[in-house]
């Protein structure tokens, strides 16, 4: 799948974000093996709890057995235009799924010019 094709499914599944509290809708959308798997971020009033986007979207991969998670795009569609790019990235915890579950993906973020690697966006990260 291409990269806008990709990027505009996450950019339609943010619209269906849970997210009563920051009103900051994220979508996001993989390919693993011949399947793409959608996820949005649901906020709960424990907001530590908050489920993000793409760990949604990589426990659904995951648990329909599919892989290899090839590529991954994230949207925050309430994002500012002008936003720098490091407003746009997933968080720290995010990074860390994306480094176990998907370790040879190319992410695309709305937003940003450059593909990334793993090796870009969690440069140390913790491995067994």
């Amino acid at each position: 799948m291409e990269r806008e094709t990709l990027l505009a499914l996450a950019r339609e599944t943010a619209l269906r974000a849970h997210c009563p509290y920051s009103h900051f809708r994220v979508g996001a959308a993989l390919v693993a093996g011949e399947q793409v798997f959608v996820g949005v971020n649901i906020e709960i009033s424990s907001y530590g709890l908050t489920l993000c986007a793409e760990r949604s979207a990589l426990a659904t991969a995951i648990t329909a057995q599919a892989a290899p998670i090839t590529h991954i795009a994230i949207a925050c569609i309430d994002a500012p235009a002008d936003a720098p790019d490091y407003e746009r990235m997933p968080c720290g915890a995010c990074r860390q799924w994306i480094a176990d579950l998907a370790p040879q993906a190319t992410v695309y973020i709305d937003g940003c010019e450059q593909a990334f690697q793993v090796a870009d966006l969690l440069p140390f990260a913790f491995k067994l």
